[in-house]
Formats: C-alpha cells, structure tokens, sequence
C-alpha cells in the first residue's frame, strides 16, 4: 500500500499548495487523480514519489513510514517508485543518448552489468529502435524522448509508478501506445499506478477510480 496520510506540502510554508490531504493506492490499482492546471495535483504527486518533502503529514510504503528525502532512503524504498513527469526535457540529462538515459537508474544502483539486455527489451515495448537509441534528447522528438523517460521509469522493475501529466504534450497515438505499456506493465508487475491528469476522460479509461482534486478538500 502506498499511503498518503493528511499531507500539506507546497513551496511556502505561508502558503502551502497542498492541505490536509490523504490518499491510498492499492497494489495493482490504478487511481487518477483529476484536478485543473496550478492546483497542487503535482506537487502531491512529488510527495508520492519521495521527491518532495511535505510539511505536515506522512508517506507510508508498504507499511512503514517514509522519512527523509529520496535519495537518503533505503535502496528498496528509492527503487520501489517509477516516475514520468510532463516535460521530457526537463527530466533528462541532455549530455546522454537515450540508451544511457534508460540504463541510468541501473548504473546509479550498481545494476549496470545487465543494462544492455534491459535496456534492449523496455526499449523494443515503448517503441524506440536501435538507431534513436543513439541519439540524445535533442535529436528526438517530444513522444521519443518521453517513451524513453516511461522505459527509464520502469527499468528497475518498481512496484509503484506515478505518471504526473505523462501524456499532456503528446499526440493521440503517441499517447495510447504509452498508455498502452503502462497497462502491459502493471498487468505483468503488478504494479500499483497514480496517474495525475487534467483530462477527466483519460482517467476514465485508464484508472480503477477517479479522485477529484475538489473533492480532497485540498483547496481551502
């Protein structure tokens, strides 16, 4: 279970984003969380994944409490949470290809012996060739460079994916092939799955259930 209990979080404590609000994710579940651009949906998303700390409140990963920032938690708490921001290109390392780009998170957690092979398989499910393999962010397109952030996301197998505005900036096709290797993978993983998103009829194909950013009593 990956459990947000009574979470304020923001940028100033004077005026936090994000009041008071709780969420819980099942294992194999998938649950939207639906609110409009600038109204804290992502920034709680950040908690989720560890990449934010809240002022209040607690993150709880399979039954223990998370404290700290992501990079001073545990390996098996730092690796057990996949994320896709909205912006490719403000989530990779432009000095990178994408197959190192994919393969980082590997290396980072002394896994990069098998990367190749890794690499080679998400890489062939999201859709990427060998030849864009070699090439760097700006050599692909927006949809190619966030098929491999979704393959980087799920390279070391995480049992909880959270996808902040995955697919905002990506054409219809692009976005049902994603959305496509997010079902294959929770499917196979049984992976639980938070997907941030303004588009209320995305969420109602892809989530188990919806919670409704006016709904949390985030907004006060």
């Amino acid at each position: 279970m990956l459990e947000l209990d009574a979470i304020t979080a923001g940028y100033d404590r004077r005026a936090p984003v994000v009041r008071d609000v709780s969420l819980r994710l099942a294992p194999g579940e998938a649950v939207g969380l639906l609110g409009p651009s600038g109204c804290g949906k992502s920034t709680l998303a950040r908690v989720a994944a560890l990449l934010h700390r809240p002022y209040a409140g607690r993150v709880v990963l399979d039954g223990e409490p998370v404290t700290g920032a992501r990079h001073t938690a545990p390996r098996d708490r730092r690796t057990a949470i996949g994320v896709v921001f909205q912006q490719p290109r403000m989530s990779a390392d432009p000095r990178l290809t994408l197959h190192d780009l994919i393969a980082e998170p590997l290396r980072a957690t002394g896994r990069g012996a098998g990367a190749g092979t890794r690499v080679a398989e998400l890489a062939g499910a999201v859709g990427l060739t060998g030849e864009l393999l070699t090439r760097r962010p700006h050599e692909v397109s927006d949809g190619q460079l966030q098929r491999a952030c979704l393959a980087r996301a799920l390279v070391l197998r995480p049992r909880w994916l959270i996808c902040d505005e995955m697919t905002a900036m990506l054409d219809a096709s692009t976005t049902a092939a994603l959305v496509a290797v997010v079902e294959e993978y929770r499917r196979t993983e049984g992976a639980g799955l938070l997907a941030v998103s303004h588009d209320r009829v995305l969420l109602n194909r892809w989530c188990d259930r919806i919670v409704d950013w006016s709904e949390t009593g985030a907004q006060r």
